[in-house]
């Protein structure tokens, strides 16, 4: 595994392809929050693509005439923190080890720019569906979090701690029937609340195609020609596997080694993910 104890100096070649991408994305309609809401798809089919910097450059100049870019005051590519909770045993990132086709995850997303931030509940049920529900958070113990909790998911919010945190950039694609969303997450960085450690993918790419039913859609073709094919990828549990020797991440090691030949996995200390805010 190509592994290093420091965080490099910046790559040139990756500054670069962000500046494309800037670039490109610069000549795409704008969409605002407010029409988003009409492509909120809470109960969706997802299919995940992993790629790098220099591809996505190559998919986003193809795409431009498709789809539309969620724009923020001016903002196309917006900073997310998640932090997700598990039981002492991570039985949430086991049953996803164990392959269980019914699985959950609970976790806190905030919205950097904004300040906002959800307690979110997401569910994969045995047909590959994704269903998801959220309550406002902030911070703290309230008793309405473990009413929610309870209510909406196996667990309860008192046998739950902090487990892995995650930051990323994320750039948010609607088509222009406003039928599906494609998000594009990368620059992620981990950092594992119990062992310490941390690690950051500089190059990588996850996107993900989020749609109600498998429609067809524009993008897929696209990827297709830039040999970009589905694949499997939690965040949680990549980043897990990552951060912590002790756990047992047999199922996970094909997707720890494409990530390895797409891009340097840089490990060190809290400080590595906290200089990245």
């Amino acid at each position: 595994m190509k592994v290093t104890e420091t965080l490099p100096t910046c790559c040139e070649s990756i500054i670069g392809d962000v500046g494309v991408i800037d670039g490109i994305l610069d000549r795409y309609d704008p969409i605002s929050l407010q029409e988003m809401k009409k492509v909120r798809l809470m109960n969706r089919v997802d299919t995940k693509y992993v790629t790098t910097k220099s591809v996505l450059a190559r998919l986003l100049s193809m795409a431009n005439s498709e789809y539309m870019v969620q724009t923020i005051d001016s903002r196309t590519n917006m900073p997310y923190y998640t932090m997700y909770f598990d039981t002492p045993d991570c039985h949430m990132y086991m049953e996803h080890l164990h392959g269980r086709k019914r699985r959950q995850k609970i976790r806190v997303r905030k919205y950097e720019n904004s300040g906002t931030a959800f307690l979110e509940i997401k569910k994969k049920n045995n047909k590959g569906r994704t269903a998801k529900k959220r309550i406002e958070w902030s911070g703290g113990d309230d008793v309405g979090y473990a009413e929610f909790i309870g209510s909406n998911s196996a667990y309860k919010f008192s046998h739950l701690s902090r487990r892995l945190e995650n930051r990323f950039r994320r750039i948010t694609l609607v088509n222009r029937q406003m039928t599906e969303r494609l998000t594009i997450d990368s620059d992620l960085r981990f950092h594992n609340i119990v062992s310490g450690k941390a690690c950051s993918l500089d190059d990588l790419v996850i996107i993900e195609l989020k749609r109600d039913g498998m429609a067809a859609s524009p993008v897929t073709s696209m990827l297709r020609t830039l040999r970009i094919h589905p694949a499997k990828f939690s965040k949680y549990c990549i980043g897990m596997a990552l951060t912590d020797d002790a756990l047992k991440k047999n199922r996970f090691k094909p997707r720890i080694m494409m990530v390895n030949r797409l891009t340097r996995i840089v490990t060190g200390n809290e400080s590595l993910f906290v200089s990245h805010t």
